[in-house]
């Protein structure tokens, strides 16, 4: 009985097995359909393909999926809104500490005066309760009498002696936190490193602001600035990851005004409002205008791509405004690398996905499927099939006639799924060719004994046990055919209606599969391609992969397709000579002292001219067999007076079975029996 062991995974297995042979499949199948290697890895980069095991490879489309829900389910999950309630409860908490203060403090010094004693004279301790009953009466009118808003209680509150020692530090600690929060609409790590926001700390953060701005101007005059010296003065604001130059200090500050510019975007108006004038009353007037100044020279010097963006959250649970401002630096990332992965859509090479950023963003296994996504290009440059030079990358002979290889092997696969009971019509070889046809042998054929007929033969004359003695007359040999040279022209419509019904597309994967088999099984033979619309030309071998299937010319010109073949076939020594005509439709172009004349339905004129051409080939021995994709009267009549006339066959097909009905042409055509 077999044992099966079963270890979790440690790093080392491989997550996405990836098979060459079938991403190679996959893209010459975009490669025919597309014309474009670069738009073919992109499809396979962007869609995906299946591993052996039928399971979906990770893909770009998939990562952007994930991506976008990562991104909705953080707009799903709060409240913005709520940035304020953290304020408010603090601020509430602090005029409850007060009031808890003063009410202490009252009952303190009555209960002191009631007690008598000590060392002050009932008098004084009167005069004393007095004074503290006066203060109390007149903090709690000022409490009483703050403004209802936020703003305006903290603007008052600034000014208003507290009697509780707790409340007063706690007040501090929220003025600290919202110059804090009003100097981070600015750049958060210009203040990630003070402790507190004393007029001292505020005064040396205006010195740096100006100091960058007295950068900022050199930059703009053409000077350049002494980054260093600004560096060894104000470093200790920019935390343990330092800016190197200028520009990325600049980079940072814009990401970070985009951030809390993006805050108060998505906050709904009345809390947006609310904030905006809250913070600005946390900033003096002399540093506010240099944040000012250096927001203009930012723009001016660095006009930022990074445009703040409100985001639509729709959830219920609160975030503080620290937290809100770190929501938005994510946001942003997931922003960027959004843009990077749409933008790898259109780039095969992927280098601009930044991979430090995507697994900061999404994790591991994110970046795990981005790698898998990359192999796809690396395993085929690995094999051989694709080269890449600087960002762009190429497909190889070797790649070429494995696209070839694989057409024409799924066009053989559909003629075995056609055949019940034959022969496989792949023959290799040249020359006279075997056959499973057998006959008795005579004198002078070829000795290909057919074992089992032979000793079949003997025993039949002869029924006897081993050893069997044969004659003469037992003997069964294979039938040969003779392989013929040909020379044939594969004629492809180009009009704009095989694009738009995939014609093209089957015919060029026709034409990949009979240039391979010619130059893999007879390379004796000869093989042209001719397209053809308002004009006819010769598509090479190596560029047919590469043909366009949309030409934005109008014309279908059989005549001048059929000089060209015709011209092509003339001067070759072969037996046989063959056009293999692929359209959906009738000839609308003629060619006259080389002007092309087009007319929708057929001109007279234009048939004349075509079968005028028919007429030459035919007289040169060509034979014209017509595959065609349209049964309609006016194409079906045409096709059958030029078969008529050539003696050519006509075949009406599909896309899906245009393969198998050429190829299997050509190789009928190919042998005659001759034993």
């Amino acid at each position: 009985m077999a044992k099966f062991l079963y270890s979790e995974w440690d790093g080392s297995q491989q997550l996405f097995d990836l098979d060459t042979d079938q991403i190679m499949n996959e893209l010459g199948q975009h490669i025919l359909r597309y014309g474009d290697l670069s738009r073919a890895l992109r499809a396979l980069q962007r869609n995906g393909i299946r591993n052996g095991q039928n399971r979906q490879m990770p893909s770009l489309d998939r990562l952007l999926e994930q991506l976008r829900q990562m991104k909705q389910k953080r707009l799903n999950q709060y409240n913005l809104d709520s940035v304020m309630d953290e304020i408010k409860q603090r601020l509430d908490k602090i005029l409850g500490t007060e009031r808890q203060g003063i009410q202490r403090k009252l009952d303190e010094a009555k209960g002191k005066t009631e007690a008598g004693g000590g060392e002050l004279s009932p008098e004084v301790q009167q005069k004393l309760l007095k004074n503290i009953e006066d203060r109390a009466a007149q903090s709690k009118a000022k409490l009483d009498e703050l403004p209802p808003d936020v703003g305006g209680k903290i603007r008052e509150l600034t000014d208003y002696d507290f009697m509780d020692e707790d409340a007063r530090n706690q007040f501090k600690e929220l003025m600290d936190m919202l110059k804090k929060q009003a100097m981070e609409q600015f750049g958060k790590d210009m203040v990630q490193r003070l402790k507190n926001m004393d007029p001292s700390a505020m005064a040396n953060m205006r010195n740096m602001i100006e100091a960058l701005n007295q950068m900022l101007e050199q930059r703009m005059k053409g000077e350049e600035p002494d980054f260093n010296n600004f560096m060894q003065q104000f470093g200790n604001f920019f935390g343990d990851n330092p800016p190197n130059n200028l520009e990325e200090l600049v980079e940072n500050l814009q990401n970070q005004i985009a951030q809390a510019q993006s805050l108060m975007d998505s906050l709904s108006p009345e809390v947006r409002r609310e904030l905006q004038d809250l913070l600005d009353s946390m900033l003096d007037s002399a540093t506010r205008y240099e944040l000012g100044k250096m927001a203009s020279y930012l723009e001016r010097l660095y006009p930022s791509e990074r445009m703040p963006k409100r985001y639509p959250f729709s959830g219920e649970e609160s975030i503080a405004y620290q937290e809100a401002m770190k929501l938005m630096e994510t946001l942003q990332k997931m922003d960027t690398l959004e843009q990077q992965l749409k933008m790898a859509q259109y780039d095969p090479t992927l280098d601009n996905i930044d991979d430090k950023l995507l697994k900061d963003v999404m994790g591991e296994e994110a970046e795990q499927e981005l790698e898998a996504v990359r192999e796809i290009a690396r395993l085929l440059e690995e094999a051989g099939y694709i080269s890449r030079t600087g960002d762009k990358y190429e497909l190889t002979p070797k790649g070429i006639r494995k696209i070839g290889q694989q057409a024409l092997d799924n066009i053989f696969s559909q003629l075995k799924r056609d055949r019940t009971g034959g022969h496989n019509l792949y023959r290799s070889g040249l020359g006279n060719e075997r056959i499973e046809d057998t006959k008795q042998y005579e004198f002078g054929d070829d000795f290909h004994i057919h074992i089992q007929k032979t000793i079949m033969n003997s025993l039949m004359r002869e029924p006897a046990l081993p050893p069997v003695k044969l004659e003469i007359q037992d003997f069964e040999v294979l039938k040969t055919e003779e392989s013929t040279r040909s020379a044939t022209v594969l004629m492809l419509d180009q009009s704009l209606s095989m694009f738009l019904n995939g014609y093209f597309e089957a015919a060029k994967r026709v034409a990949v599969a009979l240039d391979n088999l010619i130059k893999t099984r007879y390379p004796k033979d000869i093989l042209h391609v001719v397209t053809f619309s308002r004009r006819a030309r010769e598509i090479k071998g190596k560029d047919l992969l590469f043909t366009s299937s949309i030409q934005r010319e109008q014309g279908t010109n059989y005549q001048d397709a059929l000089r060209l073949a015709r011209k092509l076939l003339t001067n070759q020594n072969c037996s046989n000579k063959e056009i293999i005509l692929v359209s959906d439709g009738e000839p609308t172009a003629h060619l006259e002292r080389d002007q092309v004349y087009f007319e929708y339905p057929p001109s007279l004129r234009t048939l004349q001219m075509t079968m005028r051409e028919v007429r030459v080939c035919t007289a040169q021995r060509i034979v014209i067999n017509t595959f065609m994709f349209n049964d309609s009267p006016f194409f079906t009549s045409f096709v059958t007076q030029l078969a008529r006339l050539n003696k050519g066959r006509v075949f009406f097909c599909d896309p899906d079975n245009l393969g198998k009905y050429v190829l299997r042409d050509f190789l009928t055509n190919k042998y005659k029996k001759i034993g």
